[in-house]
């Protein structure tokens, strides 16, 4: 047991586990301590000082974030006139070189800087302006904008990126001209980014943020030649909620459909029709490899920050990745083809956008070998975070909308679809058809708990019929590695190998909704997120993708059978090695 140390906190008494931080021990007694660059367990480092706080006995004000309490009887004080004074201070020196754009600042009212200056009485006079070094702005990633003009340089993006494992940031220079850059200065399309997006969601400021196509949608929209057609990811349903202060993990799935409606969409389709398409792909492809003596393990590959990391880290066993496109791409590659036909619509006139919990998928649509039906399978990628401003800028408000359903024929989904949005769901998904496929008997549950939860890496074992199925989940790409690693030197004796690019799969995407640190540090996003997809999955008439009428009608009447000849030109793709750094 450990040892308890009794302190007090404003005079409050208070007895804490030794070695606990005075955050975390304040938190006990309902007392917020305010952040900046702190992140639990991804940006310990104490630098932004804005927590600071006064603790009996020592010299200097103490950075609450990593100060352990290791003394009994400690006292500590929050709130003093000094503790007050030395964080206003702070504040004011960090706006003396920050772009004070406001107003037009995409994370205005969502801004932890903003949020903070305001409780402590810092307005734009400048106190301490003076030398403001000016950066260029860093438009050349497909995915995202870098402006060091707004960045505090807290690192909490640095931290993100080694959390990754890709680390293609890092604080460049020194002193008054110490920036957040790459190495050697390049531009991040330079570099082996994988597009995650990850820096974004964990930026306090609007330093970074993803590239806006809201309008681009909304012109089309009003466009009377076009034909706009939307789909929506599994893992927005249980985060769009957030962007209109709704409880962290509602389920808004019938109210983003009338949303999309009510937008101007001319037909609302669900990505879980096309995630149930990727499973009946994927796994006769895994079945015909492991019949046939293909490459295995086999990768999934529905994630495209997947998807490039192993382009760009681990370009020798591309082969192991299954060829199946994202189910976005798969979506859009059918809208494009059956659809149109059966529809009588030129797929020329037909502009298809994708709400996504990803800033890679802004990647992926503009991929080579992503167009089946001759032009591109998805136009317009846009995040929860976009659709959200698109229903703001609307008027259209979100909480009091009537639940509805989205278009048919592409808009069915079991819950085997759902649970894609969670790390572990593609790999359960898999499973529930690959029992009943390579058995012939209906599965009494079909529930696989092994493959769930948030452990950076899992495996499990599965005896169906006379094949031995031994499987591994990775959960964001520094785990990726520890699987990576085994499969290149040949150690991994899997039979397939889930992987998703995000720390807890699309619900914890670099295009959710942005959360304080306060909420990150002491709310578990990805556990409340995941839970709304695994409620929904039990509540759907059908729970296996096999069992999706519209999938087999698709194969009825176009496809012909999964791994087709047709299938393979509109629902596959192919890789290519990357460099790690380009000149």
């Amino acid at each position: 047991m450990d040892k308890m140390i009794n302190i007090k906190i404003n005079g409050m008494p208070c007895s804490v586990p030794y070695g606990t931080t005075i955050l975390e021990a304040a938190r006990q007694l309902g007392i917020e301590i305010p952040t900046l660059c702190y992140l639990k367990e991804i940006n310990e480092i104490g630098a932004c000082r804005f927590c600071v706080v006064e603790v009996t006995g020592a010299r200097s004000l103490v950075a609450a974030c990593v100060f352990p309490i290791e003394r009994e009887g400690t006292e500590i004080f929050t709130n003093s006139d000094r503790v007050r004074k030395a964080r206003k201070t702070t504040l004011e020196l960090i706006l003396s070189t920050h772009e004070r754009k406001c107003l037009s600042c995409v994370r205005s009212g969502n801004c932890e800087l903003q949020k903070l200056c305001k409780e402590y009485g810092v307005d734009d006079e400048g106190k301490f302006d003076g030398d403001k070094p000016v950066y260029e702005i860093d438009y050349s990633a497909a995915h995202m904008v870098r402006d060091n003009n707004k960045c505090i340089l807290c690192r909490r993006c640095v931290a993100a990126c080694n959390q990754q494992g890709v680390s293609v940031i890092g604080a460049n220079a020194r002193g008054i001209d110490t920036h957040i850059g790459s190495a050697f200065e390049l531009p991040l399309n330079a570099t082996s980014c994988i597009s995650c997006g990850q820096c974004i969601v964990n930026c306090p400021v609007g330093a970074l943020y993803e590239k806006d196509d809201t309008e681009k949608v909304f012109e089309a929209i009003s466009d009377p030649t076009k034909y706009v057609v939307v789909q929506a990811a599994p893992a927005v349903r249980a985060t769009l909620g957030e962007c209109f202060d709704m409880p962290i993990g509602t389920d808004v799935t019938g109210k983003m459909f009338a949303a999309l409606r009510r937008l101007g969409f001319n037909k609302v389709f669900d990505t879980n029709f096309a995630a149930d398409l990727t499973i009946m792909e994927e796994a006769t492809e895994l079945l015909s490899r492991v019949k046939n003596g293909g490459v295995l393990p086999m990768i999934t590959s529905c994630s495209p920050g997947w998807i490039k990391y192993c382009e760009h880290y681990y370009p020798t066993e591309l082969d192991h990745l299954s060829t199946c496109k994202s189910p976005m791409q798969m979506q859009g590659a059918i809208i494009k083809s059956y659809y149109a036909e059966k529809n009588g619509i030129d797929p020329k006139d037909i502009v298809s956008v994708a709400i996504m919990p990803c800033t890679a998928k802004k990647f992926d649509c503009g991929r080579d070998d992503e167009a089946g039906a001759g032009y591109p399978d998805v136009d317009y990628v846009l995040t929860t975070r976009e659709l959200g401003r698109m229903i703001d800028t609307a008027g259209i408000i979100f909480k009091i909308l009537p639940d509805e359903e989205c278009d048919a024929p592409l808009g069915q989904g079991t819950g085997a679809a759902v649970i894609f949005g969670a790390t572990g769901g593609v790999m359960e998904a898999a499973l529930r058809t690959a029992a009943e496929v390579i058995t012939g008997k209906e599965l009494e549950n079909p529930e696989f708990h092994d493959v769930r939860g948030m452990e950076g890496v899992k495996e499990a074992s599965y005896k169906l019929g006379d094949l031995d199925v031994k499987v591994a989940i990775a959960s964001g790409t520094k785990n990726a590695k520890v699987l990576m690693d085994k499969v290149k030197d040949g150690t991994a004796d899997y039979t397939f190998i889930e992987i998703m690019g995000c720390p807890g799969g699309c619900i914890n995407g670099g295009g959710q909704p942005v959360q304080s640190a306060t909420v990150r540090n002491f709310t578990d996003l990805k556990a409340l997120r995941a839970a709304a997809l695994y409620e929904n999955d039990k509540n759907r008439p059908h729970r296996k993708s096999h069992e999706n009428e519209d999938v087999k009608t698709v194969y009825a009447e176009y496809l012909g059978e999964p791994n087709s000849h047709k299938a393979h030109e509109l629902l596959h793709t192919s890789y290519v090695a990357r460099p790690m750094f380009n000149k």
